[in-house]
């Protein structure tokens, strides 16, 4: 069994998901399916005992204070704290450069959800077996549904002796007539966001394709300064990189990309309505969180963190209540939540 390296990514401020995320305490440090943080899930799923080593966390300052409290075990961890953030494929080089050049690393977001947490352990293992031959592995995440939202992976030749695939194209989010291909063809995968690669693989591909950011990265590294678990790149090095997600920067340069198929049950928690379907449901896909009562409803979900809320006879409805603030919107309204100036400001 190979040795894998959790990169956990904690950036953003899930703007969506408004009120419940906010700036100070955003979507991956908070339990909204299931009793742990989508942060301590994602943590917890790549455990010792599946063939894990102890994770690499990058995040910020912000944010801190609530990686260290949910950690399971803060001192056999890394944490990096950025100085600002650059986007993705600045962050996984910053991990990158703490680990041996043969680590296989498995960059995972912090907030997205995994009902199947077998099927992402056996993907994780066989994109490890791949990283190690000097591939860089996606995760193609079984299409469900012709979602506009995701960008898609089309599948290539098999990988002898591997479950894996090359990856043969790269798309971009699709409209949904697009989407709707992409679904009956079968070939199309979601990008969900979770990559394995060796460390030096990944730094030696960044040089290659994006090589003013690598070298600031290094030169941020070089700099940087370690307290206790903590490790705090250079400032000013960091300042001059210009941010990049890894996708674009490494991914779609490459010639050495592959993709593992992973059925698990993932969602990315992107808004409520995603959150919605995510959660357990009653026979009329209402799903409630709190003090709440539906008569004669269909696909309402209700999240309330005190007040008592009442709803009567409402269809593709979401509510949320969350410190006085309260959001009423309708399932196809919920990708708009984070133009909301309360979504804004938090």
């Amino acid at each position: 069994m190979n040795t894998i390296i959790p990169v956990v990514l904690c950036g953003g401020s899930g703007t969506r998901l408004w009120p419940r995320s906010r700036k100070a305490k955003p979507k991956p440090f908070l339990p909204l399916v299931g009793d742990t943080t989508l942060f301590e899930a994602t943590v917890l799923r790549c455990s010792r005992e599946a063939g894990f080593g102890p994770p690499v966390v990058v995040t910020g300052a912000l944010h801190l204070e609530h990686v260290e409290a949910q950690l399971p075990d803060p001192a056999a961890s890394r944490v990096i704290v950025e100085p600002e953030g650059k986007n993705t494929a600045a962050a996984i080089a910053l991990a990158a450069l703490q680990l041996p050049s043969d680590a296989v690393m498995l960059v995972c977001p912090s907030d997205h959800h995994i009902g199947d947490v077998a099927a992402f352990q056996a993907a994780a293992q066989e994109a490890a077996k791949l990283a190690a031959k000097g591939w860089l592995v996606s995760f193609g995440i079984a299409a469900t549904a012709p979602e506009t939202g995701f960008g898609y992976l089309k599948r290539g030749a098999p990988i002898p002796e591997s479950g894996g695939f090359a990856v043969a194209q790269f798309v971009e989010k699709p409209d949904l007539e697009r989407a709707l291909g992409f679904l009956a063809d079968g070939s199309y995968a979601w990008n969900g966001g979770i990559f394995a690669f060796r460390a030096g693989t990944f730094l030696d591909e960044l040089a290659a394709h994006r090589p003013a950011l690598a070298a600031a990265v290094r030169d941020a590294v070089a700099h940087g300064q370690s307290e206790g678990t903590r490790f705090y790149p250079d400032a000013a090095a960091f300042a001059r990189i210009e941010g990049e997600s890894v996708d674009y920067a490494v991914m779609e340069n490459t010639a050495h990309a592959a993709m593992v198929p992973a059925a698990m049950a993932w969602s990315d928690i992107g808004n409520w309505q995603a959150l919605h379907e995510a959660l357990d449901q009653d026979e009329d896909g209402n799903a409630v969180r709190g003090p709440a009562e539906i008569v004669g409803c269909t696909n309402v979900m209700v999240d309330t963190d005190g007040p008592h809320v009442s709803v009567i006879g409402a269809s593709d409805l979401i509510v949320v209540v969350d410190k006085g603030d309260v959001l009423v919107c309708t399932t196809a309204g919920a990708q708009r939540v984070g133009k909301l100036a309360g979504a804004a400001n938090q």
